[in-house]
């Protein structure tokens, strides 16, 4: 099966137009069900437009129908080259996170947050292929998986390289030395954390 195109979009019309349940859409759209549950509750994707699946092709009607009489039932998506021509082109050089990984993203950012400040919102997004509002809502703990996300190395997650990892680290930290050298302040010794104590003291905030 190819991914759905526009997974948040089509979970809102699928939330706005059906009778489906929370795991169906979810299931369907390769969302969490509590991420639906917030499309519904109107504290996720509130600036997005629904999508239309029959429309463009994913989906047929009679799929959708068989599924709305049977909550068990799990819908499978058509081939639609309608929706094909539509994808986005793969930029040379982009950053692409197997779905299978993307879920880890909240726990590379809260690592970053934790261990390396220093390091931009633009930065973390270049890094990671996330956004800034993403990035926001970890830091904010406004995320829907709040209550799950632990600071993890995002090398160990398999997110992003070491080289890369310590590149971006370098120069985030020689571009805060220059600032505070500018300003006249004395480093007083290294801002990493060990890993108990950033996942003890990130645990204890949320608490």
């Amino acid at each position: 099966m190819t991914d759905i195109l526009m997974p948040k979009a089509t979970a809102v019309w699928l939330v706005d137009n059906t009778s489906l349940t929370f795991e169906q859409i979810a299931a369907f759209c390769g969302l969490h069900p509590l991420e639906v549950n917030g499309i519904a509750d109107g504290e996720v994707a509130r600036d997005i437009r629904g999508a239309d699946p029959i429309g463009n092709g994913q989906l047929s009607r009679q799929e959708l129908e068989k599924a709305e009489k049977e909550p068990n039932y799990r819908m499978v998506q058509q081939k639609s080259r309608h929706a094909e021509m539509l994808k986005p082109a793969k930029k040379s050089g982009g950053r692409y996170t197997p779905v299978s990984r993307r879920q880890d993203r909240p726990d590379a950012i809260a690592w970053f947050l934790r261990n390396h400040p220093e390091v931009t919102d633009a930065q973390i997004a270049s890094l990671l292929g996330t956004t800034k509002s993403t990035i926001d809502s970890v830091r904010d703990r406004t995320h829907w998986n709040s209550a799950a996300i632990k600071p993890v190395d995002p090398v160990t997650l398999g997110l992003v390289g070491q080289l890369n990892l310590d590149d971006v680290v370098k120069r985030a930290a020689d571009k805060k030395a220059k600032d505070d050298a500018k300003r006249g302040i004395v480093p007083d010794g290294p801002t990493l954390l060990s890993a108990a104590e950033t996942e003890g003291d990130y645990a204890a905030d949320a608490d």
